[in-house]
Parts: structure tokens; sequence; C-alpha cells
């Protein structure tokens, strides 16, 4: 049930004449304070969003790690100094059929904006109608019943002016809605140009152990022949044969699965790049030597300067604000609504053939709608949407806290594995230094090349080990910068809403 008043005035040019004599008012000015008062009650109901609680956001990061001064640029990811990558990541950033989904939602989003803003500009349309109707009865009951011919023109004006703050809310949350789909441009390529990086640094870290255990396995097998021959002289046990041939078979074994992986991860890369299986990617061509990327020093920042870098907690602070937005709307959706409509023309009438002079129309109208009784269906509305805007406050804080624990974690993994690859560099160095001085007691003939042979897969082994451990580190940087949101820039830009600002602690 709704209260619904309208003060019209439609007129043509006789009823015009005749409704503007002095003395006679076309409104009833009560009506108009009327309609001021409620506008005065209605400009309280609005209540600002609630502020987000980040009380969980400190000063700095509890794990400094590797902390330094350098900025990795995000969009060309030079500090791990490859080429390669870089060429992968610039043609992820213009060919991924994720981050071009993510643009036509913005595309999308922006023509929902554009509508929702109209509602608080007036609407004008021109309209025009012909209409010819013939009875053929006699010219006696013409009298009563005429044939009448009209021709009729003008132009049509509605607005509803957004007293209460109704349409403004609705076009603020369509906006909001259109920014959190730009950071969802931005969310699409920091989580594509990240697993492109991840990708391939796992695929040439297969590809340097496949080459590694390749030439340790020729190592082996070259110690199993040995060792056979050994035993024909009566020199070793068939024992010794047995496990030395079943070491080089065990390594032997290790190879199928790294020729999958780098299939795999290949055609991973193929795909983030919105590729075919058959399409050759030179970055991609095993003709060139394996080697993985370097690990710069990254700085981690702040963990607030962490809420203005990384796009997807852009995207969930926007929604938050969105919820807000749709919150007020549905508040001011409680109070009236205020229309005005007007029409103004001309038109030409003609009666049994007799032709009328043309005469002007019009019609000025303002109504307003009040709901009375609706068996709380907007007051519903209301609390379901505070639900969703509270909903979207917790969603934000959790992306808050799960981003500051993957900068966490990230930077423990990333400084762990570093002092790993400290420890296996030193094993490295050792083996090294013990391959030495086993040629020189081969070539003094005081060892045999059995004993020459162990020297060598020692060191192999070894090194095995470290490029595993550095695979693990560069794939814990590629870890970090996702956690940090892709990478720095010297002026980060300002996407926090002041209410949100108020609510942090530096």
């Amino acid at each position: 049930i709704a209260l619904t008043v309208c003060l019209s005035d439609t007129s043509c040019t006789r009823v015009c004449q005749a409704s503007l004599r002095p003395g006679r008012p076309r409104f009833q000015w009560r009506w108009g304070g009327l309609f001021l008062a409620v506008a005065l009650v209605g400009c309280s109901t609005s209540t600002p969003p609630a502020s987000p609680d980040l009380g969980f956001v400190h000063g700095r990061f509890s794990q400094a790690g590797q902390a330094g001064s350098e900025h990795l640029d995000a969009i060309t990811w030079r500090g791990f100094g490859d080429p390669a990558l870089e060429a992968l990541i610039a043609q992820a950033r213009s060919a991924n059929l994720d981050i071009r989904i993510a643009q036509e939602r913005v595309r999308q989003a922006r023509a929902g904006s554009i509508a929702a803003a109209s509602r608080l500009m007036p609407t004008a349309s021109v309209t025009g109608s012909l209409s010819d109707q013939r009875t053929g009865l006699p010219a006696q009951i013409k009298q009563r019943t005429p044939d009448v011919r009209a021709t009729r023109g003008g132009i049509e004006i509605g607005w509803e002016l957004d007293v209460f703050g109704a349409a403004r809310a609705a076009a603020d949350a369509a906006e909001l809605d259109a920014l959190s789909a730009d950071a969802g441009v931005e969310t699409a390529q920091w989580l594509v140009t990240t697993e492109v990086a991840r990708q391939y640094v796992i695929w040439q870290g297969a590809r340097m152990r496949k080459q590694q255990l390749q030439t340790l396995l020729q190592t082996q097998r070259e110690t199993e022949r040995l060792t056979r021959n050994r035993e024909a002289e009566g020199l070793a046990s068939r024992f010794e044969v047995t496990r030395v041939a079943g070491e080089a078979q065990q390594l032997a074994g290790q190879l199928p699965p790294l020729r999958t992986l780098i299939s795999v991860t290949e055609a991973q890369i193929k795909v983030l790049l919105g590729l075919g299986p058959e399409a050759a990617l030179s970055a991609l061509n095993p003709a060139i030597p394996p080697s993985l990327p370097q690990v710069p020093q990254l700085n981690p920042g702040q963990p607030i300067e962490l809420l203005q870098r990384r796009p997807d907690l852009r995207v969930a602070e926007r929604q938050f604000l969105a919820e807000s937005a749709r919150l007020r709307e549905s508040q001011a959706d409680q109070w009236p609504r205020l229309v005005f409509g007007a029409a103004f023309g001309q038109q030409d009438l003609r009666l049994n053939g007799l032709d009328l002079s043309p005469s002007r129309f019009s019609n000025v109208a303002i109504a307003f709608s009040l709901p009375l009784f609706n068996a709380g269906r907007l007051r519903a509305a209301v609390e379901r949407q505070s639900a969703r805007e509270r909903a979207a406050m917790l969603q934000y804080q959790r992306a808050v806290l799960g981003a500051l624990h993957d900068v966490e974690n990230s930077l423990i993994a990333l400084d762990q594995e570093h002092e790993r690859g400290a420890q296996l560099a030193g094993v490295v160095d050792s083996r090294i230094e013990g391959l030495q001085h086993a040629r020189s007691l081969h070539r003094e003939g005081q060892i045999d090349r059995l004993q020459l042979l162990e020297a060598q897969r020692s060191l192999i082994s070894a090194e095995l080990a470290a490029t595993d451990s550095r695979t693990s580190r560069a794939l814990g940087a590629v870890q970090l910068v996702r956690a940090l949101g892709g990478g720095w820039y010297d002026t980060p830009p300002t996407v926090l809403s002041p209410n949100v600002l108020s609510n942090l602690k530096p």
C-alpha cells in the first residue's frame, strides 16, 4: 500500500488561456511545504559505512627475510635478469584469455555504471501519432460518432527527482563495481604473470636437473661397466655388480618424470599465453642451455603498503564499498519517490472532414509516492543488504589477513631456502676440491678409475641438490612477488577510501 499524490496541469490552447486567470494558483503551496519537510527527514536516513577493523595491520612484517632496497618492475620482471622470462610475461599480459575476459567485464561494468548514472538525469523523447477512424455510417449518426483523423506530435520529459539519494547510491554502487572490474584486470594480470614465472622456473629447473641426471647416469653406467670387468677378473663380487647396476637403473627411472614435467610446464605456459599445443615459442627453445633466473633482493615494504599494491585487496575493498552504497539505496527506498513529467506538442484534428485549426497541448505533472504498508518487504530488503555489507566487510578483512600471512610465509620460506642453498653451495665446493685431489691421485696411480668415478658422482649429486635449492629459491621469490602484489612502485596509487585509511594503524 502506497500513498500516491499527483498534481498536474493539462491544457490545450483555449483551456490554458482560461487556467491562467489571475488569482488561480497552478499548484497548492502546501504540497511544496510537505515535500520540503519529508526531504529534510529523508536526508538523515543515509548512514555512512562502518570502517573495517584492520587492527591486525602492524607497522612492519615480523620476518624481515632478505629485505633489500631493490624495486621490482611488476610489468617486465627485470629484477630476475632473464630476457626470455620478460618476453613471456609481456606476451601473457596481452594474449592471456583470462585477462581478456576480465577486460570485457570492465566494459560490461562501465556500461552498467553509465546506465545507473542516467537515473540522475532527466529523460526526453519525441512522440508522434497518426490515426484515422472511419465508421461508414450515415451522416445523421456521424453527428454523434464522427469520423476522426488526428495528427499529434510533441516532446515528453520525465525526471525522477533524487531527493533521498536512492539513484545517487545506485550510481555510486555501479561506479564502484566498475572500479572493482578495473582492479579485476590487474588481478588477472598479477595472477597470470606470476603463474607464467612459476611455470618457467619449474621448466628451467627440470631441464637443469635432467641434464645433470643424464651426466650422473653416464658416470654410473661407466662405473657399472668397470665393476663388471672387475667381477670377470675376480676382483669384485656379484653383490657389488648388482648394487651398482641397481643404482644406474634407479637414476634412469628418474628421467621419464622429468621429461613429463618439462612437457607439461611448457604446455601450461602456452595455455597461459593463449596458444595451442602446436605453437612454437622462441623463449622455450630446447636448444638453449637451461639456466635459472637470478633471485633479486626483494623489499617487502610496509604491511600498510600491501593494501595499496595487491589488486585483489582493492577488489575486496571496492566490493565492500559497493555493498555499502546499495545499503544506502535500500534505505532510501523506504521514503517517497518524487517524479516530474511534462509533455508539449501540437495536434491537428479533423471531424467528419472538417479541418479544425491546429492547436497546441501541454501536460505538466509532479507526483510522489509514499509507501505506507508492504508487509515488511522494504525493511527486509534493508536487513538483507545490511547483512551483505557486513559479509563484504568480513571478506575484505579475511583477504587482508590472508595477504599478510602470504607475505610472512613467503619471507620465511625464502629466507630458509637461502640458508639451505648456502649450505649446499659449501657441499659443492667441498666436492669440487675432492674431485681435484682424486684426479691428481689418479694421474699418480694411487687410486683407480672407480674411485675417480665415485668422486665425480658425489660432485654431480651435490650439484643436483644445489639445483633443487636454486629452483626452490627462484620459486620462493616468485611466490613473494605474488604475495606482495606483483611489484613495487615509487609512488603507489592511493586507492583506499578515507574511511578505511582512517582505521589503519601504521
